[in-house]
């Protein structure tokens, strides 16, 4: 159904309309507006405008987006209008399009992965503090958090150096990614992301290495040249507020195109006060004291309030600027930059670590972080003999982060500082043989140099002494070099067939300089190995609204240089060293799901999948120069190291339903259940218990009200890893004595207001009943009861 409501009509030399989303009001881009023959055709832009000089008076003209409603208008129907269209959505789970799966724009009907798209509407309307927050709307990906400026997202019973990041096609793991959680995604600034795409399961015959679990693509907003013969100026403007953690962002960007040549420039700035938790339930997670230096020495102090996580807060600035060049219809040339810089971030699970009744650590935290990127895509789709469409994305990394360390009572505070630099070149293309029949291929070239070193510092005399490393303190690389090719055949109406295969080949290197400290048998490691992958999957139809996939991939890591030459203190008394024998590990999945749609008035999604893993890499006990345990930091620990089982086995499914109950109201649910051991029957770390969420939404013309739960089952003490038992300090206590992860739910409540067609309001209550709750394996404890605000204004 279409809602023309009629506007006052602005000025301009050319004809330019704005299209909305009708339960929203927010503008919707990618609009597509084309004649009856298809012969004249415009796109609406990120603000949802498109000008009409191209459509003559007597012209029907097709509006069509996957997402909604298509209608067919004249040019006297938008004058009435007042040139400002709005579109009905639809639950639809067919007709999406997406980009993850081969970097090529698919049709979701064509695909047999399993996808999660997240719209720029919906993160416009979540409004989500974090990119990993981000991830977590959808309530499919798992995030946990060790501290307040953290995140790390479990997919499939994967996590951190076995799941991809990727934002605007470039992979951002790199050589130092570790395998215990990791909280890199926060890099990257949920304000300006407009659309995620998570692909479920082995994505390595498109992405290569890390691509276990899942890959998550991230596209962040695009420089828009413009539609008309004068130049265009759009400018975006946000600001948020949160009560749990009195979080301050204030977010603006603006897009200045011409017809060949336009700019982008965006910034956020965020600052986040300690977190306060709920008050009801689980007391023992409360923090009822901290410890401080003053006058020379370390003192613990009583917490006020010991609902306030003494010390979780940091602040965070992005950037992110493009040029975009477009000399003709076919050729397109985007310079990105990218920056992301975060302020000293306490680690809390540390500081809330106790040893003999006493808090162990005066300082824990992460040294600032700083993440930047330059890339140059150019991209041509003048089809020829060779391609339809061909890319090339050269991108250059520069990452630094730290570590810093004091125990309580101790006068010497540890420093270890990580540099990576990474250059990548990746050549991507398609070519389609009529319209059943496309190639995709490509190759991949990834270059990292690490540097890493350490010193400790007496606070009170300043004098610096050498400490060991957290990887080797020499030369050290890691590289890889790729070629894929993959095959879509729509055979019929029915039946869509995917194929692809990928060789990758991974060379490491690694020396230590200084042998002094850990006294290590070898001064030098090397490390050559190559992969091949595939994946094969079926898209059946056996109806226009019903969609059944069947999909087999297998996926491998490569061990990269966290796993083969770390040396850290992985929890209390534990430290992992390295072993420089270890071998990648691969995976084996099967999918099978369904997606059915009824009449446009809801969806339904089921998928359940089971990953066989081989040689996988877990932490097991292990010896150093035959010794059991050893002095790491002034600790007797017990040493551990990554190494090859030879197999585990991780199963599980999940559901989707959404429902139109009435025109203004809608229903939708989630609920994913997995599990996962290796081959002698002990839990895999990053499997997460059972958990879910469920909506009911009122969407009106002005008004969009969201009352939901999120909810997670219990991981009972059996149900644990060894690593996560012996982090006695995060869990609850069942009633044996051990440590367990209960089961939670929190209800919640949403809603946006569209004031005008350029200013919006936001404004929710989360954890409405206060609840005190930790999420599976997180060191810091949940949000108690949270009031958020925020402004948002387009022009």
């Amino acid at each position: 159904m279409l809602a023309l409501l009629v506007g006052n009509a602005f000025v301009v030399n050319s004809q330019k309309l704005q299209v909305f989303d009708f339960t929203s009001g927010i503008p919707i881009d990618k609009v597509a507006l084309f004649n009856k023959n298809r012969t004249l055709s415009v796109i609406t832009d990120q603000n949802g405008y498109a000008t009409l000089d191209a459509f003559s008076d007597t012209d029907s003209i097709f509006f069509q987006h996957p997402s909604f409603q298509m209608i067919i208008l004249t040019k006297d129907d938008l004058r009435k209008a007042g040139f400002k269209i709005y579109l009905n959505r639809e639950i639809r789970m067919l007709e999406e399009f997406i980009i993850s799966v081969s970097k090529w724009e698919q049709n979701k009907r064509e695909i047999p992965n399993k996808i999660k798209m997240l719209s720029a509407r919906e993160i416009q309307f979540h409004n989500p503090q974090t990119a990993a927050d981000l991830l977590g709307i959808s309530n499919e990906v798992f995030i946990q958090k060790s501290q307040l400026g953290g995140g790390s997202p479990m997919i499939r019973g994967f996590s951190a150096n076995s799941v991809l990041i990727v934002v605007d096609g470039v992979r951002m793991n790199n050589a130092i990614y570790r395998s215990g959680n990791l909280h890199n995604v926060i890099s990257l600034d949920a304000n300006s992301i407009v659309r995620s795409e998570v692909i479920f399961g082995p994505g390595s015959v498109v992405y290569g290495s890390d691509a276990l679990g899942g890959v998550m693509d991230f596209h962040t907003r695009w420089v828009a040249v413009s539609s008309g013969e004068k130049p265009e100026l759009s400018v975006n403007f946000s600001s948020r507020y949160s009560s749990a953690n009195k979080e301050k962002t204030g977010h603006l960007d603006f897009n200045i195109g011409g017809k060949k040549l336009a700019f982008m420039s965006s910034v956020t700035l965020s600052n986040y006060d300690d977190l306060r938790m709920g008050s009801r339930k689980n007391p023992d997670y409360q923090r009822p004291e901290y410890a401080i230096h003053e006058f020379g020495r370390d003192t613990i102090v009583q917490n006020d309030d010991p609902d306030v996580q003494r010390f979780s807060g940091y602040d965070q600035i992005n950037i992110i600027e493009k040029i975009r060049f477009r000399p003709n219809e076919n050729l397109n040339l985007i310079y990105a930059f990218h920056y992301s810089g975060i302020s000293e971030v306490p680690r809390y699970d540390r500081l809330t670590e106790y040893s003999n009744d006493q808090l162990k650590y005066a300082v824990w935290k992460y040294g600032p972080q700083k993440w930047l990127m330059h890339t140059m895509n150019i991209n041509y789709d003048k089809v020829n003999a060779f391609f339809s469409n061909g890319q090339l994305t050269f991108a250059y990394q520069d990452y630094e982060e730290s570590r810093i360390d004091r125990k309580f009572g101790k006068s010497g505070q540890r420093k270890r500082t990580e540099r990576v630099d990474v250059l990548s070149l990746n050549l991507d293309f398609d070519k389609s043989f009529r319209k059943e029949n496309t190639i995709f291929y490509g190759i991949e070239t990834v270059f990292n140099k690490v540097k890493s070193d350490a010193f400790e510092k007496d606070i009170h005399t300043g004098v610096k002494i050498p400490v060991g490393t957290r990887y080797p303190d020499g030369d050290n690389s890691y590289n890889s070099f790729a070629t894929y090719i993959s095959y879509k055949n729509n055979i019929s109406e029915l039946l869509t067939l995917n194929t692809g295969i990928r060789y990758s080949y991974i060379n490491l290197h690694s020396t230590f300089k200084d042998t002094s400290i850990y006294h290590f048998s070898y001064d030098v490691f090397d490390l050559a190995t190559g992969a091949l992958n595939g994946s094969a999957g079926m898209v059946f139809r056996p109806k226009d609204n019903w969609q059944i996939n069947l999909n087999t991939a297998s996926g491998f890591r490569a061990p990269n240089l966290d796993d083969v030459g770390k040396i850290f203190d992985s929890e209390p008394g534990n430290v992992v060293v390295p072993n420089k024998n270890l071998k990648p590990e691969y995976t084996y999945n099967l999918d099978l799901g369904t997606v059915v749609n009824f009449t446009n008035n809801g969806s339904f999604e089921l998928t359940g999948f089971i990953t066989l893993l081989r040689d996988v890499m877990v932490r097991r006990e292990f010896s150093f120069n035959g010794l059991d345990s050893i002095m790491y930091d002034g600790t007797l620990s017990k040493v551990y190291a990554l190494v090859n089982s030879d197999k585990a086995l991780i199963y599980g499914g999940n559901v989707s339903l959404g429902l139109d109950l009435t025109r203004f109201l809608n229903f939708s649910g989630t609920l994913t259940y997995m599990y996962g051991e290796d081959q002698d029957g002990i839990p895999l770390r990053h499997v997460p218990p059972l958990f879910g969420s469920i909506h009911f939404m009122l969407m009106t013309k002005y008004l969009n009200l969201d009352m939901y739960t999120n909810f997670n089952g219990e991981k009972p003490n059996s149900m644990l890893a060894p690593s996560e038992i012996a982090k006695i300090h995060m869990y609850a206590i069942d009633d044996n004595g051990n440590p367990y992860s209960p089961k939670w739910f929190t209800l919640n409540m949403k809603a946006s207001c569209q004031i005008t067609s350029s200013i919006h309001l936001n404004a929710g209550i989360e954890n409405i009943l206060d609840h005190r709750y930790r999420p599976y394996s997180s060191g810091i404890v949940a949000p108690g009861r949270n009031f958020y605000f925020a402004f948002r204004l387009t022009i």
